[in-house]
Parts: C-alpha cells; sequence; structure tokens
C-alpha cells in the first residue's frame, strides 16, 4: 500500500469511527460485543503446535477468546441449526488468527457442530442477565438482550444421544459464505473505502450493500471454499480491520 492510499484509508475509517459511522459488530446501545464466523474445537494439536499454551476441559462449558476477557459469559449459537448454550471465557489470547473462538468439545457435541462447517454466533451476555441452561429457560431480568438476540434454545442434551446426532449432521452442507467488513453511514465513504481495498489488495469481490439510507455495508465475497474465504479475510485483516463477520448466504 503506497502513502498517499494509506492516508485516505485511514482518515475514511478514523472519521467514520468517531462520528459512530461504522459499526464494529457491537450493539451501541447495550455495548454487547457479537461476532458470527467459524469455532475452533479444541484438540490437543493445539498444545502441541503451540497454538495455545493450555488446554481446554474436554467437559467444560469453556471457550478461549481474542476479545472478550476472562470471566465473560456468552451464549454460543450454532447458526446451522439455531442450538444455543451458555458459555464461560476461561482465557483470553491473541492468536487464534482466522477463528472466533476455541471451544471445548462439550460444547461442539452439545450444539452438534458440523466440523466441515463450524459456523457459530458468539454474543456477550451481561451482568443482567439470567440464564438458567439446566431449565432452559430465560428470566424476566434478561428481556433486554433476549430481545434483540432470542434464545431458541439451551441445549441440554444427553451427551451420547448428541454424539450421535452429530455423526449424522457431519454431510457436506452447501459452502456459500460472505465476508462483512464494516457498515457506513455515508455511501460515498463506503465507495472510497471500496476503491482502497481494490487497489491495496487483490480482492477480486467487493460489495457495496445498501441496508437502508443510512447503512452501507462492505462485504466481501461470496466463496464457495474455506481457502479463498481464509486468504481474503487475512487480506482485509491486514489494512486494520477487527471483529470481521462471516455471513453464511442463502
Amino acid at each position: 500500500m503506497n502513502y498517499k492510499n494509506f492516508i485516505i484509508l485511514f482518515f475514511v475509517i478514523l472519521i467514520s469511527c468517531t462520528s459512530n459511522n461504522v459499526s464494529k459488530n457491537i450493539n451501541i446501545d447495550n455495548n454487547i460485543y457479537s461476532n458470527k464466523g467459524f469455532a475452533l474445537i479444541f484438540s490437543e494439536e493445539l498444545i502441541k503446535n503451540k497454538k495455545i499454551k493450555k488446554k481446554i476441559d474436554t467437559r467444560s462449558l469453556d471457550i478461549n477468546h481474542s476479545y472478550l476477557p476472562k470471566g465473560t459469559k456468552v451464549k454460543i449459537t450454532n447458526l446451522l441449526n439455531n442450538k444455543s448454550i451458555v458459555a464461560n471465557v476461561t482465557r483470553k489470547i491473541n492468536n487464534i488468527d482466522f477463528y472466533n473462538s476455541i471451544i471445548s468439545k462439550r460444547i461442539s457435541n452439545e450444539l452438534e457442530i458440523n466440523i466441515n462447517q463450524p459456523y457459530v454466533e458468539i454474543k456477550e451476555i451481561k451482568n443482567d442477565s439470567i440464564f438458567l441452561a439446566k431449565k432452559s429457560k430465560t428470566f424476566d431480568e434478561e428481556k433486554n438482550v433476549a430481545n434483540k438476540a432470542p434464545v431458541d434454545l439451551i441445549s441440554v442434551n444427553d451427551l451420547n444421544s448428541s454424539n450421535e446426532k452429530m455423526l449424522k449432521t457431519k454431510n457436506n452442507l452447501n459452502f456459500s459464505y460472505s465476508l462483512k467488513v464494516v457498515d457506513f453511514y455515508f455511501l460515498e465513504n463506503a465507495k472510497i473505502l471500496k476503491k482502497n481495498i481494490r487497489d491495496n489488495t487483490d480482492i477480486e469481490i467487493i460489495n457495496i450493500l445498501s441496508i437502508s439510507k443510512n447503512v452501507h455495508r462492505i462485504t466481501l465475497g461470496p466463496y464457495d471454499n474455506i481457502n479463498s474465504l481464509k486468504k481474503d479475510f487475512y487480506s482485509i485483516r491486514a489494512l486494520g480491520f477487527e471483529n470481521i463477520d462471516i455471513i453464511k448466504n442463502d
């Protein structure tokens, strides 16, 4: 990237962020973090390859995350079947790379994660939200959160039956995803960013979707395989964008 283009790109992002024109996938009203992407299921190989330093207990409802601090409660939703569960962030780590979290095998089993497309949403739960997984019940105190992200199901399935179901659902679903980069308030800013992405990366498909009069979204793709998705994910992140959403196409 040449110096002039870098300054232009930096200026567009800075102006948009300071005027609340860019959404970073955080609910501004309640400061709630959320992200849609692929989860990495914990295995001993991650320890051997020094991706992470400490193991995640197989039977736990624990995750590692690169943004949320230790002790944060989150709702994890398998976006392919809408099953949800409450989990705990036990470690904040910086080397998850392409993945939005590292989850325990128990979470994977209970949510019946498809290992070929481990597509999940991670959503922060604030302290005024109460979830009781054993009773599969949502209390009145968390209605403000529930109204924005309704809990379809708190999974309390027996692990053995979950394992059987998961094996049956490991079929090859159609792979079609896009990358949601950022939302702009002004269309002109979106056009400037699109040009800069085209000039400074080898990303081929860059879209501007006008969601409403004041929401203009930059997306990349669609992608029909994970390798091309990863390649452009790293390219756009190198420009300074964080918390990039992966969106499944219908």
